[in-house]
């Protein structure tokens, strides 16, 4: 219970105490705060004389008793120690445009707090760590996607259920093994390479044995892994078109006044691009795909290196949708 409340609260400390003990420590709980209830079980053991025999037998008695405790994050006056956290790390993780994009695109409701990542289905959130706390960007996002994979269980998107009861479970074994799967594909289509650990691959491991080795079991996974994948793609109108990353290219003054093939969007029928002062406008016909009708799109791209996003859109033609990336850029510069 305390775990869950610790998600809810966004507390990292897994530290509690009650009231008492906390004024016995010199220190207060802030005015204010609510605290958890938690139940201790046990069992009081009772020697009994039988009024007939004489004999003296022990009985168990159980019991339960409830009491209110606070995390130490709810506590003033405490010894530093106390508030431990993780370190965080001395220069900031650069976040990846595009993979923030791609996430932030699927409405999934992220909580940043703790030190666990989670998805709740009772309250439909991810819990995420800071991005601070990972290694590193790549790893942040595999494990984002990886509780996003988890968010399209939801009965209002995939509904998902494997028929689990608790933790360990063949369903839960399941459903674990989906995630892990659906992560590794969603990376691999945002091109990101996080460092593969051995416990890693371990977890992955530990559930295929918990699912009795079941041969048919990888793929039946994969298969809710793709189609989890295919979901979230769904919800861009960027990368859901397996778009590569690329640098603007140094054209020369004179021939940026143009339109130009684009042969670096590799899925799509056709591409121009043009450069104007500075921002990159992009035209791109796209086939249908992976249950995806096939689409016309233009963007705007700008900032310091011209790979900011400023506008987007569909047009029914390849000229309309060029003229509207022009007009998208007159409407920006005005």
């Amino acid at each position: 219970m305390l775990w869950s409340a610790a998600l809810e609260k966004g507390y990292a400390a897994p530290i509690w105490m009650t009231f008492k003990r906390a004024l016995e420590m010199k220190a207060h709980v802030r005015k204010g705060e609510q605290g958890s209830l938690v139940v201790y079980a046990d069992k009081i053991i009772r020697t009994e004389t039988d009024a007939k025999t004489g004999e003296e037998a022990e009985h168990a008695i159980p019991f339960m008793k409830g009491y209110t405790v606070f995390n130490v994050e709810q506590i003033e006056g405490l010894p530093e120690h106390y508030y431990g956290k993780p370190q965080a790390r001395p220069e900031p993780v650069q976040r990846i445009e595009h993979a923030e994009s791609f996430l932030d695109a699927t409405g999934a409701n992220i909580v940043h707090a703790g030190s666990r990542a989670c998805y709740v289905v009772s309250t439909d959130n991810i819990h995420m760590p800071c991005i601070d706390f990972f290694r590193d960007a790549e790893s942040y996002y595999a494990v984002r996607a990886h509780e996003t994979v988890h968010w399209t269980r939801h009965e209002s998107r995939l509904n998902r259920d494997f028929e689990r009861k608790r933790f360990g479970d063949e369903g839960y074994a399941m459903e674990e093994l989906v995630a892990e799967l659906g992560s590794a594909f969603l990376c691999a289509d945002l091109a990101l390479t996080p460092e593969v650990l051995e416990d890693h691959a371990s977890y992955i491991a530990s559930w295929i044995k918990v699912l009795k080795n079941d041969k048919r079991a990888i793929f039946a996974a994969a298969s809710h892994a793709q189609r989890a994948a295919d979901f979230l793609h769904g919800f861009q109108l960027i990368w859901r078109r397996e778009r590569k990353e690329r640098p603007m290219l140094p054209l020369k003054k004179e021939t940026a006044i143009g339109w130009h093939p684009d042969p670096e969007f590799w899925s799509a029928n056709r591409a121009e691009r043009r450069l104007v002062d500075g921002y990159e406008l992009v035209a791109f016909d796209l086939p249908a795909a992976s249950g995806l009708p096939a689409e016309i799109d233009w963007e705007l791209f700008g900032g310091p290196e011209g790979s900011a996003l400023i506008a987007t859109g569909q047009a029914t033609t390849f000229d309309a949708a060029k003229a509207a990336a022009e007009a998208a850029l007159a409407a920006h510069i005005c």
